[in-house]
């Protein structure tokens, strides 16, 4: 179960998806093109990868918007048969 990676969002060429029962701290994956950054969920600040420079400032813009979202996904993440939600994309 911990492969499950569901996509929450698409714009700009930008995939956002998380894992089930991924580790801490909460956490989105952003992908762009062949590039994938980890991005905290509460601070928007890349934990781990690389992405352009506007691709992160794109995810980071669109994970402060929807920080709440994010983190109700993440506790559902948590769960044994997660039902995670799509989250509007960066207009």
């Amino acid at each position: 179960m911990g492969d499950f990676m569901p996509e929450l969002s698409r714009f700009y060429g930008i995939v956002i998806y998380m894992f089930a029962k991924d580790h801490l701290p909460p956490h989105c994956h952003a992908k762009y093109g062949e590039d994938i950054g980890l991005i905290n969920i509460r601070t928007g600040e890349m934990i781990r990868g690389t992405l352009p420079r506007r691709a992160l400032r794109l995810v980071q813009d669109w994970v402060e918007l929807h920080e709440n979202e994010l983190m109700e996904n993440w506790n559902e993440a948590q769960k044994n048969h997660p039902v995670f939600q799509r989250i509007k994309p960066l207009k």
